[in-house]
């Protein structure tokens, strides 16, 4: 059965019409657009601060079914920018996709919404993302951007792709067999360190919302069937400086894109160890990422790295503090995040030393 043709959420016949009667008064969704979101199913990638506003807006609206994906956890510098999470959650390094799961069900509990602890690559990203009808860019990296284009073209689901650092943010809508798709604008994701994130940058909290917000406008265009009004431009913004411009893309679609032109799908073919080790740039950091996933009992590895370092342990994640200010997090994947460093060949033989490869 083709899970994207399933109703997820509400039963149609008797949602919550008190809920989303203002939503429904608006005259371009009215009940018939507000019963299409009901049944649809949107897949956020990034529980970042653009994860937390889309994830927000979709489930607040009424999309039927919302798959959350992250890494990460909570830390305190999220807190200024990262709408769902509180101090609790830093304290306790609580999961962003866990901890943003239940804000959301608390919030809208007709909605069904799954969270995903781990890392999206070229191993899991057909898993996670091909049953789906729209899939929204919460990341703050272009190999995962690019990633999420490859399964988009691939598999025919538009997804809208948003980016955001400092006081400046873009945002465009990709529809296969229609507009341009993320290769068609940039050939390629550019050397790692050679971009701004806001670990360097900084970022401002409006921007945030206001990139997030456009991105959830064009996904409910997208999602109620109304895409005679999509916006058909890379949008940019620089509140702080009080720019704005709108590109038109509509001609910039090339027939020899080596993703939608070729159907040569190189970020989600690209299987080999490069792949599975990446510097965090900007924050002193390296994950890897075992090609073949594991499932853990972090109780058990606590007990066994007790005599290493100092152990933290949730349900979700495991630190094991180490002298010289590394810290590695460990996931019952195998995932592990070493903080610390930003060698990739340091944190390859810790891993190594502590969990074995």
């Amino acid at each position: 059965m083709n899970t994207k043709d399933q109703t997820s959420g509400s039963d149609l016949e008797t949602f919550d019409r008190e809920r989303y009667s203002r939503q429904m008064l608006f005259a371009p969704i009215g009940p018939g657009g507000q019963e299409k979101l009901l049944s649809s199913r949107v897949a956020i990638v990034g529980m970042g601060a653009l994860g937390t506003v889309l994830s927000n807006h979709m489930v607040r609206g009424g999309v039927g079914y919302v798959r959350l994906i992250d890494r990460d956890f909570v830390e305190r510098s999220n807190l200024q920018r990262q709408m769902l999470y509180d101090e609790a959650d830093a304290s306790g390094s609580a999961p962003k996709a866990e901890a943003g799961a239940a804000r959301l069900r608390a919030a809208n509990s007709s909605v069904v919404i799954e969270p995903v602890v781990a890392d999206l690559n070229p191993v899991n990203a057909e898993e996670l993302l091909s049953d789906v009808h729209l899939i929204l860019d919460g990341t703050d990296n272009f190999s995962v951007r690019f990633l999420i284009n490859d399964i988009s073209i691939k598999h025919g689901i538009p997804w809208i792709y948003g980016g955001a650092v400092s006081s400046r943010g873009v945002s465009m809508t990709v529809i296969p067999g229609t507009t341009p798709c993320l290769r068609c604008m940039f050939g390629q994701a550019p050397a790692q360190g050679t971009a701004e994130t806001c670990d360097t940058a900084g970022v401002i909290g409006p921007i945030i919302h206001t990139v997030a917000s456009h991105q959830a406008a064009e996904a409910m265009k997208l999602l109620t069937g109304a895409e005679a009004a999509l916006n058909r431009r890379m949008v940019h913004w620089d509140l702080w400086y009080n720019q704005y411009s709108a590109i038109d893309v509509a001609k910039a679609r090339k027939e020899d894109c080596p993703c939608c032109g070729r159907r040569q799908f190189d970020y989600l073919d690209a299987l080999h160890e490069e792949e599975t080790i990446q510097t965090l740039c900007g924050r002193n950091s390296v994950q890897i990422q075992p090609l073949t996933p594991g499932t853990l009992s972090l109780p058990e590895w606590a007990d066994r790295l007790e005599k290493a370092g100092r152990v933290e342990l949730n349900p979700f994640l495991l630190k094991l503090h180490l002298e010289g200010g590394l810290t590695l997090v460990l996931f019952p994947d195998g995932r592990m995040i070493v903080q610390g460093t930003d060698d990739p060949v340091t944190a390859k033989s810790l891993y190594s030393r502590y969990i074995g490869m």
